[in-house]
């Protein structure tokens, strides 16, 4: 028999069997939004579980970790500018202090101040090698300066631990007594001190134990932990940020982060202060070495000086000379002045020789070079001042630095090339000055002719006063300047200043809001993973959108879960969301095969999909419509239809297939169901079920039953198990293919199609049968569901297939 669909069904098929495509076309988005909410609110639960427990987490995780704090300070460094007065003979005029001003290299006081030398010196001062934990309830704390004892050991014996020295302390205040227990090495120590000092004799070395004037202790022992220094100096260089305020001031930056406040302020407070001290030093070794030059030079002067004025004295006795002559006034005015000038100029002359032979000579290589000891060229003060600064920056450098470290290859080469300019400058100086010696020689001499008349006494005397002269310039000198650094060497000032005392600036970690947030995060993330990865992994078909995205198979309705034992669902006078289902199906299935067309077949791609479920269920509600129904039972290799409908007979249609029964209408009984309702069962399981259906007699039952009723549903066995629907086909009009939600593969939705595709059954049309509330029509519901499984042969089953 051939299908065929008038024009008017065809429309109906196009409105009534797809209008959920329809809407979906023109609201994919928002479905899209809808069915991915409701995909993740069906496991509500899982969220509020993973939040719960993520907020547990943080929330224990806050109660036992000890928090970290920031403490921050900042410091202006001055100027790096020599601290020493212009080389000038005219007395104190010449006193410049270095002022506040942009240092020169203000990277490498950074470096210093993260020196491992000065974090060494802070911590062994403030004694940070050395902790003293109380044990709370919930975590440990340090007392830190709140300790009653104060515990120390020698530094060398620090510095040569190997692990850490740990041991129990408890203080009795009421006996005034200390007791201490635990394992130093490989000793263990079970000691009591009835006064305080004390020292106890360990492997690692003797320990000392103070009583701290202030503290008062109680009663709660105390795990004091003595670390390795080099460890503490390793976390306080990790935690320690040293950073410049901005690119055009001199203004640093300092933070540290420690658990415990009072030592990150002690501990940045201490290294401003160490980094002062370790400065002013470095000023004092520069005046030191210029103090020894001037007195080294003092000492020669003195005897020059008195060695001169011996040589006067003796030439005046010897000559009987009391006064200089009178009348050579005017020529002797005139030839003082230029030998006033010679005498200046002899005087520079001794001085830069000095100070040539202070620059040359080797033991003098790395060390500063005087300065402001009389030189009157601009240049060569400048020169020598710049390359002071060097050295001693050199000095400080290496402290933290080899000496192959980039920077100092280059401090070296700045050294060495600034040592040759002063040599330059010294030269040109010398040359300069013998010029300008011999200028003034020169007129010294024209007006010494003029004076030839003097008497030779007068004339060795006077070249024995200038000579005196000179040494005694040259001595007054000296002690003027060994008085200058003397006050400068008094007036040394820390380089550094203190801008923002040392403070607590905020806790670090763990930052609770921060913490809070990001177990929300998690509690909602890893659980929509963990269902999304569900999702990804999903072999079977789970929703309807599943099936939209797989199929090309119209569907005709989705049927909800139901709970109930029984396979008869539908029930007359029923608004129960079952009914309103098959009421749907129904409607779609009638508009779909119109007038004429009356034979369905029900079926599905494996067994337990449900097709006996659906078959029996809408032949129920299509008898409600008043329309004599007809249920065949075709499944001839696992017959359920008399199972599930209860029915009272023994015979079947393969006793009319097989010829042993010549009347079909015998075979017919009443459902007991509804009176519009008839079966027609599948009677004893044959041989050759395929051989039986492939029969004409099939033919012309199903003509006869047409004739009959005004429609024959027909249970067919699944699809891709055996070919028995596909012989079916010839006889039906069309096709209703069941998959069950969370049962069947995507794999089953395909063969559907690859059916429907090659035309092997007639006018497909796609039921979806237990769908649950949250999956059903994109999520509207109706609550109610089933369960049933589809048997094997002898195995006895009460739910529907």
């Amino acid at each position: 028999m051939k299908f065929q669909i008038d024009s008017i069904g065809m429309a109906d098929i196009n409105s009534v069997v797809q209008p959920e495509r329809l809407t979906e076309e023109n609201n994919e988005e928002t479905i899209s939004v809808m069915e991915i909410l409701l995909r993740f609110i069906r496991y509500w639960k899982w969220f509020v579980l993973g939040i719960a427990i993520a907020l547990i987490i943080v929330f224990l995780y806050l109660r036992y970790t000890t928090p970290v704090y920031n403490v921050t300070s900042s410091i202006i460094l001055k100027e790096s500018k020599n601290q020493r007065f212009e080389p000038t003979l005219g007395g104190m005029d010449g006193l410049q202090l270095s002022g506040l001003g942009a240092v020169s290299n203000l990277e490498n006081e950074i470096f210093i101040l993260q020196s491992r030398s000065i974090i060494r010196n802070v911590v062994n001062r403030l004694n940070l090698h050395t902790s003293y934990i109380v044990e709370g309830r919930i975590k440990s704390t340090d007392l830190y300066k709140g300790s009653p004892v104060v515990v120390s050991m020698e530094q060398s014996k620090m510095d040569s631990l190997k692990q850490n020295i740990e041991f129990r302390m408890q203080v009795d205040n009421g006996r005034g007594t200390v007791t201490m227990s635990g394992l130093v090495g490989e000793l263990q120590i079970d000691t009591v001190f009835t006064a305080l000092p004390a020292q106890l004799p360990t492997p690692r070395g003797d320990i000392s134990f103070t009583r701290r004037l202030g503290v008062e202790g109680d009663s709660r022992p105390l795990n004091v932990v003595i670390q390795h220094p080099d460890a503490v100096i390793r976390q306080y260089r990790e935690s320690l940020t040293v950073q410049q305020a901005s690119k055009q001031a001199s203004v640093l930056n300092l933070s540290v982060n420690t658990p415990y406040p009072e030592k990150g302020k002690d501990f940045l407070n201490m290294l401003v202060e160490v980094y002062n001290n370790e400065t002013i030093e470095d000023n004092k070794m520069e005046a030191f070495n210029t103090q020894a030059f001037i007195n080294d030079r003092i000492a020669i002067i003195n005897a020059e000086l008195g060695e001169a004025e011996r040589d006067v004295e003796d030439y005046k006795r010897s000559q009987g000379l009391t006064d200089l002559q009178a009348d050579l006034q005017r020529n002797m005015q005139m030839g003082s002045q230029y030998e006033s000038q010679l005498v200046q100029v002899e005087t520079q002359l001794n001085v830069v020789s000095s100070l040539n032979e202070y620059i040359n000579d080797p033991k003098n290589a790395n060390k500063t070079l005087p300065t402001n000891v009389g030189v009157e060229d601009p240049t060569l003060a400048a020169t020598t001042s710049e390359y002071n600064r060097l050295v001693l920056e050199r000095e400080r450098l290496s402290q933290s630095m080899t000496a192959d470290n980039p920077a100092m290859r280059r401090l070296d080469e700045q050294i060495s090339g600034l040592r040759q300019n002063i040599n330059s400058s010294i030269n040109s100086v010398q040359q300069g000055l013998s010029i300008q010696r011999r200028d003034a020689r020169n007129q010294a001499n024209i007006y010494g002719g003029r004076i030839g008349s003097v008497p030779t006494q007068e004339r060795e005397f006077m070249e024995l006063s200038r000579e005196q002269q000179i040494k005694a310039s040259l001595f007054l000198m000296l002690l003027q300047k060994r008085e200058e650094n003397a006050l400068e060497l008094a007036a040394t000032a820390n380089s550094a200043k203190v801008l923002d005392e040392a403070m607590l600036g905020g806790k670090v970690s763990p930052r609770s809001m921060i913490l809070l947030l990001a177990a929300l995060m998690l509690g909602v993330l890893v659980p929509a993973g963990i269902i999304y990865l569900m999702d990804i992994l999903q072999y079977k078909i789970r929703t309807r959108a599943d099936v939209d995205r797989i199929t090309k198979v119209p569907v005709l309705g989705e049927i909800p879960k139901h709970e109930e034992a029984d396979n008869v669902a539908v029930q007359e006078n029923e608004t129960r969301p079952i009914d309103e289902a098959f009421r749907m199906a129904r409607t779609n299935l009638m508009l779909t095969l119109g007038a004429d067309n009356k034979v369905v077949v029900f079926t599905s791609t494996i067994s337990g999909e449900g097709k006996s479920f659906v078959a029996i269920n809408m032949a129920i509600s299509t008898a409600l419509l008043d329309k004599k129904v007809l249920l065949i039972g075709m499944d001839l290799r696992i017959p359920r239809l008399k199972e599930y409908m209860n029915l009272k007979t023994s015979g079947g249609i393969t006793h009319y297939l097989s010829g042993f029964e010549k009347d079909i209408d015998n075979l017919i009984v009443p459902s007991g169901i509804h009176p519009n309702l008839y079966a027609l069962p599948s009677g004893p399981i044959p041989p050759n079920p395929a051989e039986l259906l492939s029969r004409p007699t099939l033919d012309s039952a199903i003509g006869k039953l047409r004739e009959e009723f005004d429609y024959i549903f027909i249970d067919s066995a699944p699809s891709a198990q055996v070919t028995d629907t596909l012989i079916l086909s010839r006889v039906t009009d069309a096709t209703v293919y069941v998959c069950r939600a969370d049962y069947s593969s995507k794999g089953n939705l395909r063969f559907a199609n690859s059916l429907m595709e090659q035309n092997k059954l007639k006018n497909m049309l796609l039921v979806v049968n237990d769908v649950s509330e949250f999956h059903r029509g994109y999520g509207y519901g109706y609550g109610y569901g089933y369960g049933y499984g589809y048997g094997h042969k002898g195995e006895k089953r009460n739910k529907r297939t």
